[in-house]
């Protein structure tokens, strides 16, 4: 069976297009009920969760979704504004038989989208996805035991006091001035606290959403307010989430953005050396060469995998290894939680800091991010351009000439009719040179 409306990250869309409408939330919350609460639990109904960031469609999405499910006979616990990772936690923690987060991470308050945890805290298989799809489709009928809802006051406080417990006993932010931004996003209310609470001296922005500045000019995506007051406050790092809070990223004492491969880097030789070795790490296509280059001289194995949270895990799991993540600051630490969650990352990130004894921007120079260059080529059809004998010869040269030093990387867009062509190395003239010649290449493969 075909997916029609499950992506690799859930269902996401703009808000009153396509099926992100409140009849399709009032629908998925009938189909996901009727398939994810058809094994009761023990000694009554069966029970899901629903949590959300602070977008204003989600009070809609929400009641919508609250109904859908009560109406398939099963129990609805409202958890309110909560960082994604937080309700993949709380879904093992009140053994619900499943976790639903209303967000659409660091896109624009317009949108909004739905994703689900499995009653482990994971992402769904892909067969419970195809049958939630399939039940999308049966007539609704009321159900002769209704569910009943009930709001989980102290969601809040069992998240934080988890956070905190994910690093050693004792363990202590004081003398560590630190700038949040919390991206008027799902850790608004969350995050100060966790950092407060072990010790730091914070000074937060990105704290007063309003369901409409989600995101705006803030956050891991729009990092340069956060940049400007980590320097204004005389600070020794910043540190920025997402709306979701899943995503991180941190910025130096000097001003400088530090992204996911420095952060999965930092994480990665701080088990070497203090916590009994690294297994390896899983990054992405888009992983940075002088990443790969600098677990590489250290001996940590390291694995690519294809860009997407689900695909990262997924490979985690193949190689028995409990660290991986991307760019953006998505970072998963299997042994501490079981998905991405950035502020567990960034205190993973934090220790290693405490324990180096060293500033973030010192131990940032121990691995050498290469120039990267991408060109995203529009094409009248992709059709057997990556297979094209010219475009694979042109690659080749190109990689040929980067030696050792640098990789060629060809993608193509999984939404536009694009193919993203990216090279890096060492030398950043060379780099752009030929990533310009492949383009060209590809872009007269693809329309002519």
């Amino acid at each position: 069976m075909a997916r029609k409306y499950f992506g690799t990250d859930g269902i996401r869309g703009h808000v009153g297009e396509g099926v992100i409408t409140p009849d399709f939330m009032l629908r998925l919350g009938y189909a996901a009920g009727k398939v994810l609460g058809a094994g009761n639990r023990a000694g009554g109904r069966s029970r899901i969760l629903i949590g959300k960031d602070t977008r204003v469609s989600g009070y809609m999405f929400e009641a919508a979704l609250e109904a859908g499910l009560i109406n398939a006979g099963v129990d609805v616990g409202l958890l309110g504004p909560m960082p994604t990772p937080a309700i993949a936690y709380l879904t093992r923690t009140f053994h619900a038989q499943a976790g639903i987060v209303i967000s659409a991470s660091h896109n624009p308050y317009q949108d909004n989208g739905i994703k689900f945890f499995s009653g482990d805290g994971s992402k769904l298989p892909d067969q419970v996805e195809l049958e939630i799809e399939a039940a999308l489709d049966l007539p609704m009928t009321t159900s002769k035991d209704l569910g009943k809802a009930w709001r989980i006051d102290d969601a809040v406080g069992r998240y934080i006091e988890f956070c905190k417990a994910s690093t050693p006993w004792r363990y202590s932010l004081e003398g560590l001035k630190i700038v949040l931004d919390c991206a008027n996003g799902a850790t608004y209310h969350i995050a100060p606290k966790v950092f407060r609470e072990l010790g730091a001296d914070i000074h937060a922005i990105g704290t007063q959403p309003d369901g409409l500045n989600i995101n705006l000019n803030c956050g891991s995506t729009k990092p340069q307010e956060l940049q400007k007051a980590v320097v204004e406050q005389g600070a020794d790092l910043g540190i920025a989430f997402d709306g979701d809070g899943d995503r991180v990223m941190f910025v130096d004492r000097h001003g400088a953005l530090v992204d996911g491969d420095q952060l999965l880097f930092l994480i990665a030789i701080h088990r070497q050396q203090f916590l009994g070795g690294c297994s390896g790490v899983v990054g992405t296509q888009m992983s940075n060469y002088g990443f790969e280059l600098a677990l590489r001289e250290r001996k940590i194995p390291f694995g690519r995998a294809k860009v997407g949270d689900r695909y990262v895990l997924e490979m985690m799991h193949a190689n028995g290894w409990t660290l991986g993540g991307e760019s953006s600051g998505h970072i998963v630490c299997t042994d501490v939680t079981t998905t991405g969650d950035g502020i567990i990352s960034a205190l993973q990130v934090l220790r290693a800091v405490s324990d180096f004894g060293e500033s973030l921007d010192q131990l940032t120079q121990r691995m050498q991010m290469l120039p990267q260059h991408m060109i995203n080529v529009r094409l009248a059809s992709r059709e057997g351009v990556l297979e094209d004998a010219e475009v694979q010869t042109a690659v080749a040269e190109a990689e040929r000439e980067l030696a050792d030093n640098g990789r060629v990387l060809l993608r193509p867009s999984g939404t536009e009719p694009l193919i993203r062509v990216m090279v890096e190395g060492k030398d950043a003239a060379l780099v752009e040179h030929l990533a310009a010649g492949i383009a060209k290449v590809v872009e007269r493969i693809g329309n002519r």
